[in-house]
This record gives C-alpha cells, sequence and structure tokens, in this order.
C-alpha cells in the first residue's frame, strides 16, 4: 500500500483543520458568552444579589419589629416623636448639633488675575 504526496497532503491538511477548530472551540468554551469567565461573573453577581436579599429580609424583619412596637408601646411612638420632632417634655433642652460637612472637593485652586 503506497501513500501518494496528495494523500499525504490532505491528511496533514485535515489534521491542522480539526486542530484549528479544537483550538477555536476551546476558546468559545472558555471565553464565549457562556463560558467559564461567565459562568464566574455570573456566579458572582448571584451571590452578590443572595447577599444584598438577605441584607433586605434583616431590614425587613427589624422594620416589621419596630411597626408592632409603635402599635403597641406607648414609650416607642414616644421615643420616636423625640427623636423625629425634636419634641422634649417640660423642663428639658434640646441640643442640637451641626451635620458634619464633607470635606472639600480636591481640585486646585484656580490662580488670581491680579488687580490693576
Amino acid at each position: 500500500m503506497t501513500i501518494s504526496m496528495n494523500d499525504a497532503r490532505f491528511r496533514r491538511a485535515a489534521l491542522l483543520a480539526l486542530v484549528l477548530i479544537a483550538i477555536a472551540l476551546t476558546i468559545h468554551e472558555i471565553f464565549g458568552n457562556r463560558g467559564y469567565f461567565a459562568l464566574r461573573r455570573r456566579r458572582q453577581e448571584l451571590q452578590s444579589l443572595e447577599q444584598q436579599v438577605q441584607k433586605l429580609k434583616q431590614e425587613n424583619q427589624q422594620l416589621e419589629l419596630d411597626i408592632k412596637a409603635l402599635k403597641s408601646d406607648p414609650k416607642a411612638i414616644e421615643r420616636l416623636a423625640r427623636e423625629q420632632m425634636k419634641l422634649a417634655k417640660p423642663g428639658e433642652i434640646i441640643y442640637v448639633l451641626p451635620e458634619k460637612k464633607e470635606p472639600p472637593s480636591q481640585t486646585p485652586e484656580q490662580p488670581k488675575e491680579p488687580t490693576k
């Protein structure tokens, strides 16, 4: 059995084509829209969203406790009114401190023009 030169070139070309196709498929599986990196990114997004959901559930539980207290506890109503409306009992003095200001932005000052 003899292999002609054309058969050898055809096999070499076919092998090269298969290798290139395999490389292209591998690259697509790693970097494609549904590839490895996209999957990792989606998993991280899912984890972040799950953390947000957990945080919101805790916040909802706290708000439900606050609602329950405001419906049944007169001291809770008084505390909230005193905090939000700055109410005081007779003889009490309320001190209101100024809110903290943000530091000025780090923009360079414009040079002043000399006055004539």
